[in-house]
């Protein structure tokens, strides 16, 4: 059920009761999120849910936990954190041209010192480091995640999230039995921990304890919480925008290098196309069971077995839009650990570039038709158009 307490879908978006935020896991890559909600807000569309995996919970718990108009610039605080230093020297090569060998190179060296030093803000290699250690305690990662607590707690104000001005959903795995979960603040409370348990991916970071339970990344189980969003909806016509950060689609490698890269890409796309149809097929079936109801005699519709199927159906309209980051050429097997100021900046440059694009199309903001429910667009990858999903 939908709390009372949720916003209203903005007025940009105001044949929708509803404007959902679908932010996947990325790492550094995160950045183009930030992008892409910096261009909605100029447009005046503010999401009234927002879920997130990963780094993407990370953004999720940024904008949801604080005001209006304080998120953009809490965002930037974040990622120039990020972005920054661990050890305080200098960040080279910000600005200086470079060609794309050379510019693969850098990006190598900056993913190795977030390695070696770690990312201010955000996590630091444990000394002395895991194998040193006896079973369990720091023995299950190689970084502590401390900064991040510290972090969170700075940028986020949890009492704001659990009012539920915003709905926020975050998933992770349980580390113990392998299931995925999701923490939704219209059941439960959250707390640092949700957000932290949502990033926290092996052997990198630990598994984080909530109520008893041991947490690992989302992203093992599931990239995109997708699914969540369109299964657990609130009734209300939704403009859903999924920002991904891993392009199912892309070139044959040429090298190992490139075959580590492109594996990590199939990984954590989360086969986003094939989720979504499948997702369709689904809604399509949930809209006709509303249709079937609306038609049987009223001594049916009481009986225990319609309650059941009106409980499955679904009468609520869906547009999708999607964005997806595409890598540079230069970015290799670590862009989601390479944390340099101007790969950063360049991420979000992104974001607001593929945000303005989507943006310049109108009917991603009125209804779809029963038919075409719900209607997927991407304006981004060719051909230009809304795709049409099988029936």
């Amino acid at each position: 059920m939908r709390d009372a307490r949720i916003a209203p879908a903005s007025r940009a978006a105001s044949e929708f009761g509803s404007v959902a935020l679908v932010l996947q896991g990325g790492g550094a890559l995160g950045a183009y999120q930030a992008g892409v909600y910096e261009r909605l807000l100029a447009a005046g569309i503010e999401p009234t849910w927002i879920a997130g995996i990963s780094i993407g919970a990370i953004n999720s718990a940024i904008i949801a936990g604080n005001p209006r108009e304080q998120r953009l610039a809490r965002l930037r605080e974040f990622w120039e954190l990020v972005s920054g230093s661990a050890t305080g020297a200098p960040i080279y090569w910000s600005g200086a041209p470079m060609v794309d060998t050379v510019r693969a190179w850098v990006n190598q060296l900056a993913a190795e010192r977030a390695f070696t030093q770690g990312v201010a803000g955000f996590f630091t290699p444990r000394v002395p480091p895991p194998y040193l250690l006896w079973n369990g305690g720091g023995a299950t990662s190689y970084y502590d995640t401390a900064p991040l607590r510290a972090t969170l707690e700075r940028l986020v104000d949890f009492d704001r999230i659990n009012a539920r001005e915003t709905r926020l959903s975050v998933g992770a795995v349980n580390v113990r039995t392998g299931n995925f979960a999701y923490f939704d603040n219209t059941v439960d409370r959250i707390r640092p921990e949700h957000i932290m348990a949502s990033g926290a991916l092996p052997p990198g970071f630990d598994a984080v304890e909530i109520d008893g339970e041991q947490y690992w990344d989302g992203g093992m189980v599931s990239n995109t919480p997708l699914e969540w969003v369109l299964s657990n909806g609130t009734g209300l016509d939704t403009l859903v925008w999924q920002v991904d950060l891993w392009s199912a689609h892309g070139e044959l490698p040429r090298d190992l290098a490139s075959v580590a890269t492109r594996m990590k890409e199939i990984q954590y796309s989360s086969r986003t196309r094939s989720a979504t149809d499948s997702l369709r097929k689904v809604k399509k079936l949930r809209s006709t069971l509303c249709e079937l109801l609306d038609m049987i005699p009223a001594d049916v519709a009481a009986s225990p077995q319609a309650r059941a199927l009106a409980a499955a159906a679904d009468p609520a309209l869906y547009n999708i839009v999607e964005l997806i980051y595409r890598s540079a050429t230069y970015e290799g097997q670590y862009k989601d650990v390479e944390f340099s100021r101007r790969t950063m900046n360049e991420h979000w440059q992104a974001g607001h570039a593929d945000a303005d694009a989507t943006l310049a199309h109108e009917e991603i903001l009125r209804l779809p038709s029963s038919d075409n429910n719900p209607a997927v667009f991407d304006f981004l990858t060719k051909p230009a158009q809304p795709l049409k999903r099988p029936s």
